[in-house]
């Protein structure tokens, strides 16, 4: 039977703040990614690693992220201009 470390358990600490494992890594990936085009550490001494510093910026809630705005409903094709309070424009007259 594999041995937890300290730092798996860490890990299952911070993802306790985000939505999903696939969050945390999206937020990771794009803070780590910064680094390496020259941003500074908000944290010190951690390691040299950007994926790593990046990693423990996010488990101390140092990077602000949101959600961002909600996408716009799609509107079904052929479904434009047919429905309640249309002018009834783009209907065959007969």
């Amino acid at each position: 039977m594999p041995q937890t470390t300290n730092r798996a358990i860490d890990l299952d600490q911070a993802l306790e703040q985000y939505d999903s494992k696939f969050r945390f890594v999206l937020l990771a990936s794009n803070r780590a990614e910064q680094l390496v085009r020259g941003a500074r550490p908000k944290v010190e001494g951690v390691s040299k690693k950007p994926t790593r510093v990046a990693m423990e910026e996010l488990k101390g809630g140092l990077v602000p992220w949101a959600y961002g705005a909600a996408p716009a409903p799609e509107v079904p094709e052929g479904a434009e201009g047919t429905g309640p309070g249309s002018d009834g424009a783009g209907t065959a007259s007969s």
